[in-house]
């Protein structure tokens, strides 16, 4: 039953259509599935392209640039390293500082000390403020969400579209509001929309710092800077570049990290900052910290050689996950491509297709097929509080699932998609 126009049935039919799929749905219910699209995770085919990683220093441990990585010291890493990752941020070795193993506890330690200190100095500190809000352009990452709710910072959505945040929005709302002391931003393969922001978005993004508060700052998670999938793939413009033509260079922390190139529990996070931001990133740093784990930093430098051995090693990725985004997007056009029960992104990169139910339907869909124990990320889980306005946003990650996994897991989810909008369209 692949012809599904709900809109141009009449009752009978509708009734018809709800039997045959109730009947699909039982089957698949007793087949005792047991699947997962809820997050991004490499599959262990991915991690097992690093895997040479393991021995890789043979007992050598000192860098070309002479420092023992066994000892401490080393707050903003390995000269190596931030050579090595400042290719893949578009930013220069200097404004680099290499962390530990995970970009999200850098950006909650920045927000922390963004938070509680200022990252310009005394009485920058957002905590001191009457109010604090952030832009978070949806549907975007729950765990950045996650950090502002857990500080008690206010969010306030922001439409995206083709070119990413609407950015009249964006610069209407911070010169109305001075209140607004950052943004989030998944600039390129947005998750989970795969949206790569445009020039002239990056530009503008670039300006906010001079059309807010001294204090603002732009979150510029550049996850997915690395991960396409097709050759054709968009690029990014430099954020650093435009923030220097413009004078903002303060204005924009980016972010990345090798979670999802290497090891996700044992790679590498950096960022890359301005020399004022990064000065006081290392004075709050270098309390907790006498250094990161430079040992580490030299085996992921000797595995990758240089940034063209960065890049290969990303042409491995994704090859592995084509074929899986391939099975999502042709199962949609092949069930949705002639109706409206379903849109959605075709993604050139990242980890994610980003799907829309028709509205009132996304919590619907995810609990038909937690029914059939084929689990999806939550509905709402893309905006802030955890409340999609319209309901009908559900982000699916193909990546961990294995490829016959990934089939019979979108064969459950058509059924659950088609049987919410019959529901829906008999009551």
């Amino acid at each position: 039953m692949n012809a599904f126009n709900v809109n141009a049935a009449d009752r009978d039919t509708l009734q018809n259509m709800q039997q045959e799929l109730q009947q699909q749905f039982d089957a698949l219910k007793s087949a005792g599935l047991n699947l997962d699209l809820t997050r991004g995770k490499p599959g262990s085919e991915q991690l097992d392209l690093s895997d040479k990683m393991d021995g890789i220093l043979n007992g050598i441990y000192k860098s070309e640039s002479g420092i023992d990585t066994r000892n401490y010291g080393g707050l903003d890493g390995l000269p190596e390293a931030k050579a090595l990752f400042s290719a893949a941020l578009n930013s220069q070795p200097e404004n680099i500082l290499i962390g530990g193993n995970s970009s999200l506890t850098l950006m909650y330690q920045t927000m922390l000390f963004a938070h509680l200190f200022g990252l310009d100095g005394p009485g920058t500190a957002w905590k001191d403020e009457k109010d604090v809000k952030f832009l978070c352009p949806v549907p975007g990452y729950d765990r950045h969400f996650s950090i502002c709710e857990e500080l008690g910072i206010t969010m306030i959505p922001v439409a995206m579209d083709d070119n990413g945040p609407v950015m009249d929005d964006v610069e209407a709302m911070i010169k109305a509001d001075p209140a607004i002391k950052g943004m989030w931003c998944v600039p390129r393969f947005s998750n989970p929309t795969g949206v790569t922001y445009s020039d002239e978005t990056v530009d503008r993004i670039a300006q906010l710092g001079n059309i807010s508060s001294d204090n603002f700052r732009v979150f510029w998670d550049n996850a997915y800077a690395l991960h396409i999938l097709e050759n054709n793939a968009p690029v990014l413009a430099a954020i650093s570049a435009a923030c220097a033509k413009h004078g903002t260079e303060n204005s924009v922390i980016e972010f990345g990290s090798t979670s999802k190139i290497t090891f996700a529990g044992a790679g590498l996070a950096y960022m890359s900052a301005s020399t004022s931001n990064l000065k006081a990133m290392k004075k709050h740093l270098g309390i907790s910290s006498i250094g990161p784990d430079k040992v580490n930093q030299l085996r992921h430098v000797n595995f990758f050689t240089d940034f063209a051995g960065l890049k290969s090693h990303m042409d491995k990725h994704a090859a592995i996950l084509k074929p899986r985004f391939d099975i999502v997007l042709n199962i949609l056009n092949e069930y949705f491509s002639d109706n409206d029960a379903l849109t959605w992104a075709t993604p050139k990169g990242g980890y994610f297709v980003s799907v829309d139910t028709q509205p009132g339907l996304a919590k619907r869909v995810v609990a038909l097929a937690g029914e059939l124990n084929v689990k999806l990320t939550p509905a709402g889980a893309p905006f802030p509080y955890g409340k999609d306005p319209s309901d009908s946003n559900i982000r699916i990650a193909p990546s961990f699932p294995s490829v016959e996994e990934i089939e019979k897991a979108m064969q459950a989810f058509v059924v659950c998609v088609k049987l919410a909008s019959v529901e829906k369209a008999l009551k």
